[in-house]
């Protein structure tokens, strides 16, 4: 029979009434979108994590290094995992290898280093409750071979003790490694945090453990659980089935069971989504309301001529989008609008007629690309398509020569340079247009938010287009993106010729090999692709170069093998690709650096290695940098595949080359976690990680967020308290002039 042990609240957790907002103070000089907060008004949350029970400078300076910097920080720094340690036995009933709390009097503890190595020490409690002894094990540590361990991890003798860990069994005895235990006989300060419990897990650093962490959280919530204040409508609660606020930190710190840890989680999931899809909503209501933009005429004489000299005939979609396009420049707003398309959609095409269209209306524009020789790839492009019009284009970038550079600079100034292209070098300090009217971003998944808007803040309101090549499902579009009006070019160009993708056995490799060989035999070029090791940079690094180095002595030592990896300089990795692109490489051995990238169209031939851990947009991109000239283009997936996942991964890899519905199965196999890594992004790091589960919780929150009329947010209004979580959580975002 099990054995109960008191179910107590963490230690001395108070219940609180629902109590009301802060008050929100309007700044007379803004608009009713936006507010500030005095001082007085902020709220205890925002204090500095110092003024915690039990934390102190010292603490407060290794929780620094965590992220956490005041108690709200503490409050939002959610448990990794969980153990649940609910089950509670005797000793005698204990099942090898399940999760388990016993209680009993420790008989006897021994210290003592180890004979393979005396600075690891041993230390041993014995553990004896009504139906047997139990025996506990925990190593330690020390700097050296004289010094015994400061401080015993066992429990000193003679103490009534819980225990939880996984139990163990052989030769009749029950142990545990490294069990948690706590002390059962010290009243209200000593409910249990580590034990008895569904126990949280933090992620730790150095001078910080897990039994400090949770009694900091626990006095968090204790000295400050009264203002833990609810942001979100109550309707908005009642419609999607939330917990509120302050149960919700309560039970995601330290839950009662499993099920509480889930929904507590979920309610906060939803607050960030909700809160991040409002923040982006008022920005974009902040940027249209906050100037009359450039206001262009029609389309005249040079986009006619531009439209005139196309060696093609563009497509539905690309009709569709340069519409769009033209309907935005020629409004009373300035427009901010995202272009995604697959690969070799032809956005390029798409941006040269915006290009064109600020040309012919007196002003300048800017292309920023995440790379110099992406950069120059575009100057090239747009050469080609505007210099018959007789439109200067000129480029910046960090590798140009001083009097290059001080020659397109000078252009840029006087207006001489009706297009500029280049690298972040363009949001440089000394960079200066004389009349900026377009301000385009490639590749937004490189860029941050920030960076976007300090190129459009050179010239004052200028239009801002940016262009992804990721296809995102719409709903993750409004997430991130919601701050932009969204153009899809949903169809290639007539007459390209698919990739031919196949999936295949590692045992296979010699066969690729072999195939590999007779492409390049007949000129063409061929990317062997490693993956990322989750672990560690430089063990990808170390990886690639491993397999670099192996392919060119053993498999192709009569051809040409080069590297490029993502610990190269940007310099380094340019100068690789360029000789690539060249022909002075036949076989680039790479990690994921080519997933954006250059057109090199006489590369024929992509072999990726253990392709079951990328995801499923991620081996589309890197299928899109083969098959990009005459030649037909062959993707090859080496993997053993051994999940369902896996497998369902390379069969959707083989069925379609349709950029939107390969996004639509990444996300229906991975979930939204994969689109909210903020260094791809440029958004604001979220508090909460996104989970593959997570995807009803982001549709409901866009759903709510759309329901918000964003007035109600203002000073007075009936949503204030919500608008003051957002300018609190994401002011900065809001906050910029840029789109």
């Amino acid at each position: 029979m099990e054995k109960a042990l008191p179910r107590r609240r963490p230690a001395g957790l108070p219940n609180v009434s629902r109590r009301t907002g802060p008050t929100v103070k309007s700044n007379s000089s803004t608009a009713a979108n936006h507010f500030t907060i005095t001082s007085s008004q902020q709220n205890r949350l925002d204090d500095p994590v110092a003024y915690v029970r039990g934390v102190g400078q010292a603490r407060a300076e290794k929780l620094s290094c965590l992220g956490i910097r005041t108690v709200s920080d503490l409050l939002w720094y959610l448990p990794r995992r969980y153990q649940d340690f609910t089950s509670t036995k005797p000793i005698a009933d204990t099942v090898p290898g399940e999760p388990v709390t016993i209680m009993g009097e420790v008989i006897s503890v021994e210290d003592k280093p180890t004979s393979r190595d005396p600075r690891l020490w041993l230390s041993i409690a014995r553990i004896r409750d009504d139906s047997g002894i139990a025996e506990a094990v925990w190593f330690t540590r020390t700097k050296s071979p004289k010094l015994r361990p400061r401080f015993s991890p066992a429990p000193p003798r003679g103490a009534l003790v819980y225990l939880s860990g996984v139990a163990e069994r052989a030769y009749g005895k029950v142990s545990f490694a490294n069990p948690e235990w706590e002390d059962a006989t010290r009243g209200v300060e000593g409910e249990p945090l580590n034990t008895a419990r569904v126990v949280p897990v933090y992620g730790l650093t150095e001078g910080l453990g897990q039994k400090a962490v949770r009694r900091i959280v626990s006095n968090a919530l204790s000295g400050y659980g009264d203002e833990i204040r609810e942001v979100l409508p109550f309707e908005v609660l009642g419609r999607y089935g939330l917990p509120e606020r302050r149960w919700a930190f309560l039970n995601v710190h330290f839950p009662s069971d499993m099920a509480s840890a889930s929904l507590a989680r979920r309610r906060l999931t939803f607050e960030e989504l909700f809160l991040l899809r409002l923040a982006l909503k008022w920005r974009k209501s902040q940027y249209k309301a906050s100037g009359t933009g450039l206001k262009h005429g029609p389309d005249g004489q040079l986009v006619a001529a531009f439209m005139k000299n196309l060696p093609f005939a563009l497509t539905r979609a690309q009709e569709k989008v340069i519409r769009e396009i033209a309907g935005d420049m020629e409004g009373p707003t300035p427009m901010a609008r995202l272009v995604q398309g697959d690969v070799g959609s032809g956005k390029t095409v798409v941006a040269a007629y915006a290009l064109v269209k600020t040309v012919e209306n007196g002003y300048q524009g800017a292309m920023m690309a995440p790379t110099e020789i992406l950069a120059e790839q575009h100057l090239l492009s747009l050469k080609k398509l505007l210099g018959p019009l007789g439109i200067s284009v000129y480029l910046i970038s960090g590798s140009q020569s001083q009097k290059e550079r001080q020659e397109a600079l000078t252009a840029a100034r006087s207006g001489a340079a009706q297009v500029v292209v280049g690298t972040h070098a363009l949001i440089q300090g000394d960079v200066e247009f004389s009349q900026l009217g377009l301000a385009i971003t490639d590749e937004q998944h490189r860029f941050g938010v920030t960076q976007r808007a300090i190129l459009a803040a050179k010239g004052g309101r200028p239009h801002v287009l940016v262009m992804s090549a990721t296809p995102i499902p719409r709903t993750l579009a409004m997430a991130i993106y919601g701050d932009l009006d969204v153009s899809v070019i949903d169809e290639l160009p007539p007459g390209r010729i698919p990739v031919e993708t196949h999936w295949v056995m590692p045992s296979q490799r010699p066969r690729v090999y072999q195939f590999v060989r007779e492409q390049v035999s007949r000129g063409r070029q061929a990317y062997i692709v490693c993956p990322l090791v989750e672990e560690s940079e430089a063990l990808s690094v170390k990886a690639a170069a491993s397999e670099a180095e192996r392919l060119e002595r053993d498999v192709f030592p009569d051809l040409k093998v080069g590297l490029l990896h993502g610990r190269m300089s940007s310099s380094e990795k340019d100068a690789v690709m360029t000789d690539f692109r060249d022909g002075r490489i036949d076989i680039l051995i790479s990690t994921t650096v080519i997933e954006v990238g250059v057109d090199v169209p006489n590369a024929s031939v992509m072999v990726i290695e253990d392709a079951e851990r990328f995801g499923l947009a991620q081996l589309h991109q890197l299928r899109g940098r083969v098959g990009r000239g005459r030649h037909r283009g062959y993707c090859i997936l080496v993997s053993q595949a051994a999940s369902e996942v896996a497998r369902q991964r390379m069969q959707v890899m083989q069925r379609t080359s349709d950029g939107f519905e390969i996004a639509e199965q990444d996300l229906r196999l991975r979930g939204p976690g994969e689109f909210f890594g903020t260094r791809q992004h440029g958004l604001p790091d979220l508090n909460v990680d996104i989970l593959p589960g997570d995807l009803r919780v982001l549709a409901e929150a866009i759903e709510a967020a759309e329901g918000v009329d964003i007035e109600e947010l203002g000073p007075g209004r009936r949503l204030e308290q919500l608008g003051h979580e957002i300018s609190r959580r994401f002011g900065g975002m809001i906050s910029w002039t840029g789109v």
